[in-house]
């Protein structure tokens, strides 16, 4: 159960009351008094006699929202009329649908979207297959593809419990830049399987965007991909993580007045995520010997026997010369920067104490950071976490929506580097000079300048590439 009332366990209580003076008040005091936190208030119904309204509020998990409706029964002449957990709510019966472009009212309407007027769309598109682009929703539209085997950070689900994170990213894709994205939860870890699978149902779509595959088989699963099909592949995980981070860290970097080329950097996680922003950081000009790595089982160095696979034993060459050894509490010894994308409650205090003058930490874990900005934020001189509770929220809507929406403009087959760092100097671009400060190192996820942005900095390398 997360500390303090979120936006997770959200509730609504619909409640009649007599319609006298102090009776909502009450109500809201109980909350309070409770430990919630109020959202918005409306009236359903009022007459003299009786008020109906609608509160709703924020607990901190669902045995709270039950104690704090046993609070609200408590007080006199309330009738409870019905409770609603607002996430249930939302999620029934889905949160998308497909919808037509073109009215069907008669049968000419009929003959023109179906037979015998389609007929004429098909031949088109098999003598200039390229056309498929202009006459399909594939010029638009991306499949969003996981096996269930890392959802958020609740671990291995399976692709059912999958589907209502892949429906919220069909939603945020529509959202923020208009591309049509369907959910493809696959009930296969075999990654031959998933390959198969998406190369022959890819003729639909304009991109693939993977999500929730663990480590190490995302990093197969996307490069197989991307070699064998004609349009981009993007695994979010890793590229939206590392491209919102190194926007992220690029504005950090001026608050601090250092050098991206000079700092050291310690990074907690060595899986998707933290693997490909260890690749993007050191491709925009961090020095790899100075980055240290740790997973779970303490620091990664060239030549470690246990739990090395071919992704560590490749960063593992390239960084920490020294093979430092140990625990995460050692590496963070001295670093300017750490970056955690790995598990909650990992550092304490001291560690921060322990890091360079004037620390950067990013405390990326979910829904607990490494370290909480209360704990970090004495000692760091800017702290970021991947909550939108506190300020700098590092979330990957900020690139993946505008990052696919470059990639479908220009019509590419192949992501770069070039354009993740072209994408995170755009994002961190939309913050200026004198609006930089330690709370405000990264736009809101909110910000509509946020996808043109990313689209515009994404096709002007890819088209400059190809």
């Amino acid at each position: 159960m997360d500390t303090k009332p979120t936006a997770g366990y959200s509730a609504t209580v619909r409640i009649e009351y007599p319609n006298t003076v102090g009776m909502l008040g009450k109500v809201t005091s109980a909350i309070g008094m409770a430990g919630g936190d109020l959202g918005s208030i409306d009236i359903v119904s009022i007459d003299r006699n009786l008020i109906t309204r609608d509160i709703n509020f924020y607990a901190a998990g669902t045995e709270h929202i039950h104690q704090i409706i046993k609070e609200i029964k408590k007080i006199p002449h309330i009738t409870i009329k019905q409770v609603t957990d607002r996430i249930f709510a939302v999620h029934h019966g889905g949160k998308i649908e497909t919808k037509i472009k073109y009215p069907i009212n008669n049968r000419d309407d009929l003959s023109l979207v179906y037979t015998p007027g389609v007929a004429r769309v098909c031949r088109e598109i098999h003598e200039n297959p390229r056309h498929v682009y202009n006459y399909t929703i594939k010029g638009n539209t991306i499949a969003i593809v996981t096996d269930g085997t890392a959802v958020l950070g609740l671990g291995e689900m399976g692709p059912l419990a999958a589907l209502p994170v892949m429906e919220g990213k069909a939603m945020l894709f529509k959202e923020f830049a208009g591309i049509n994205a369907f959910p493809i939860c696959l009930d296969t870890k075999d990654p031959d399987e998933i390959v198969s699978i998406v190369k022959n149902i890819s003729p639909v779509f304009g991109g693939i965007n993977l999500e929730d595959i663990s480590a190490p088989r995302c990093f197969e699963i996307e490069e197989r991909l991307r070699e064998e099909l004609d349009i981009p592949v993007f695994h979010d995980d890793q590229h939206g993580t590392a491209v919102v981070v190194l926007a992220a860290l690029y504005n950090a970097l001026k608050i601090v007045k250092k050098d991206l080329g000079e700092i050291k950097i310690t990074v907690s996680g060595a899986g998707a995520a933290g693997i490909a922003c260890v690749k993007l950081l050191i491709s925009a000009g961090a020095n790899p010997k100075k980055i240290i790595i740790a997973d779970n089982r303490g620091i990664i160095y060239e030549g470690r026997p246990d739990g090395m696979d071919k992704y560590k034993q490749e960063l593992a060459a390239i960084t920490n010369p020294k093979k430092v050894t140990g625990t995460i509490h050692d590496a963070v010894e001295g670093a300017d920067v750490f970056l955690g994308v790995s598990v909650g409650g990992l550092l304490t205090r001291k560690d921060i104490i322990k890091m360079a003058k004037n620390p950067i930490v990013f405390a990326l874990a979910n829904p607990v950071p490494e370290i909480s900005p209360e704990e970090a934020q004495p000692y760091a001189r800017v702290v970021a976490t991947g909550r939108s509770d506190y300020p700098n929220q590092i979330n990957n809507v900020l690139c993946f929506p505008g990052f696919f929406r470059g990639l479908l403009n220009a019509r590419v087959r192949r992501v770069t580097r070039e354009m993740e760092i072209a994408a995170a100097q755009a994002l961190a671009s939309l913050i200026k000079p004198d609006e930089l400060n330690e709370d405000y190192i990264i736009p809101s996820v909110l910000d509509r300048r946020v996808q043109l942005a990313v689209a515009r900095a994404v096709e002007r390398v890819a088209r400059e590439e190809w």
